[in-house]
């Protein structure tokens, strides 16, 4: 299984310095043990009530970039403190990643409480998903009902080799512009619904579109002036 192993102190003191190393040492030697594979080692020292840690970036990073199934920790007070624990924890939750603690020897475990906090956040991120999608929907629909536009009709280097392109719903880029959001506000939307997409990427693809759109119209210019 491959995993990461995350380390942290609150301070620089030369006391916490020695447990920082300490939390590294054991945790590799535990890894060793569960015959998990460890592709990254990270500590730092950061107050746990902060989410602005670089380690923490770094651990995101590479979570997005490999298949890591496991992030190895000594205790849950070393992803944070308070409200910071929770929203690492549950962060790495959505990511399907898997924690173990090294006090608890196996998985963590939260609280009664913290798991009824945890499970009511992703009840309400899911039913925002589900309205968001029910939007869009809606959105989409008045679109081609009042526009009569398929933008399908309009997608460009179909099969033509290259590189490929990012997956993204350019009906719903298109539907979410006609509405005034940003190319900002779509990216984020569309990001709800799992698709990886930037601003630039959104600011991209919904300008081909506009580009095939005029295309289109400039053709059937021409060939009304032909006529």
């Amino acid at each position: 299984m491959k995993s990461i192993i995350y380390a942290r102190v609150s301070t620089k003191k030369e006391e916490q310095e020695t447990s920082l190393d300490r939390q590294v040492v054991e945790l590799t030697k535990w890894a060793e043990d569960l015959s998990f594979d460890v592709v990254d080692v990270i500590s730092e020292r950061h107050s746990g009530f902060d989410l602005n840690r670089p380690g923490l970036y770094e651990l995101f990073d590479t979570l997005k970039k490999g298949k890591i199934q496991a992030v190895l920790i000594q205790d849950d007070t070393r992803l944070g403190r308070g409200e910071a624990k929770l929203a690492i924890i549950h962060q790495l939750h959505r990511v399907g990643c898997k924690l173990y603690s090294l006090q608890q020897r196996g998985e963590l475990e939260l609280d009664a409480g913290e798991s009824t906090v945890l499970s009511i956040i992703a009840k309400v991120e899911e039913l925002q998903r589900k309205m968001m999608n029910q939007k869009i929907s809606w959105g989409m629909q008045r679109a081609v009902k009042e526009k009569g536009y398929n933008p399908a009709k309009n997608l460009k280097n179909q099969g033509l080799g290259g590189r490929e392109k990012k997956e993204v719903p350019l009906e719903q880029i298109v539907a979410l512009k006609e509405k005034k959001l940003t190319y900002e506000e779509i990216a984020a939307t569309l990001k709800g619904f799992g698709y990886d997409v930037s601003r630039a990427t959104v600011h991209r693809r919904y300008r081909e579109w506009k580009q095939s759109q005029q295309e289109m119209l400039q053709k059937s210019l021409e060939m009304e002036e032909s006529r």
